[in-house]
């Protein structure tokens, strides 16, 4: 193959790898940035629901009597006042969970809303871990009777990394609410409350505000506009400049 075609496919190789590396690192960067507008309007979209009127035990029932995933979610962070019992007996302590910096238990309890079978999980607080009897939970007082509280709805419990399968007990590593429905007999909704108001039962509620963190998203879209740029000048450089370059003559001879 004579010289002058070769360089003419290696140019047009080189010039379509070119072009596909440009578009997928520009595509990955307005990815980023897509992402980053869903979360933001994630955040706004939880600040208008918080700022809605709390949720009383028959509105909360309503908006949970559909199956779909999508029209639960639709209630999460909304505000609730719920009244109805504790079910003490089925009480789990969630166990390596932070809160303000320290590591202990998260202490959750099924509340059945009255009037009803329905039961929601609550929750309550953190509690601190007693490091010397790693098997001792806190005494949490539980009042008996009907009783009213106040939170914001939430997906359940975060699931945390765990080896082996998970064990039965008070003190448990992660909640799975299908598999507590079916240990417990309990007819759970398919979300839980995060218990908000006056902590006299020695729990701390220092809930943190769901993280919506746009800025990694940013960071990464620059990085790919960046090497898309990069390519581009490079691709500049080596294909078209560098050799026009050579193509003209330097020196005395140029004359």
């Amino acid at each position: 193959m004579p010289e002058a075609r070769r360089s003419r496919v290696r140019f047009w190789i080189v010039t379509v790898a070119a072009v596909v590396a440009v578009a997928v690192t520009a595509s990955l960067g307005r990815w980023q940035l897509n992402r980053a507008d869903q979360k933001l309007a994630l955040q706004a979209q939880m600040g208008e629901r918080s700022a809605l009127p709390p949720l009383d035990n028959a509105a909360l029932l309503a908006s949970t009597s559909t199956p779909d995933a999508a029209a639960v979610a639709g209630v999460h962070h909304r505000g609730v006042v719920l009244t109805g019992r504790w079910v003490p007996q089925a009480q789990v302590f969630l166990d390596n969970r932070q809160m303000a910096g320290r590591v202990g238990f998260f202490h959750v309890m099924p509340l059945r809303i009255e009037g009803t079978e329905r039961v929601v999980l609550v929750q309550r607080g953190w509690a601190p871990r007693d490091f010397q009897d790693r098997s001792r939970v806190p005494d949490v007082p539980t009042p008996e009777g009907t009783i009213r509280i106040e939170g914001r709805l939430a997906p359940p419990p975060a699931q945390l990394y765990q080896l082996g399968e998970a064990a039965p007990g008070v003190i448990r590593q992660n909640i799975d609410l299908p598999e507590l429905a079916l240990e417990t007999g309990l007819n759970l909704l398919p979300l839980s409350v995060q218990q908000t108001g006056d902590a006299d039962d020695g729990l701390l509620r220092q809930w943190p505000a769901p993280a919506v963190d746009v800025s990694r998203h940013h960071g990464y879209a620059f990085q790919w506009f960046a090497l898309s740029s990069l390519l581009i000048l490079l691709y500049l450089w080596f294909q078209i400049l560098l050799p026009r370059r050579k193509r003209i003559p330097h020196g005395p001879d140029a004359r």
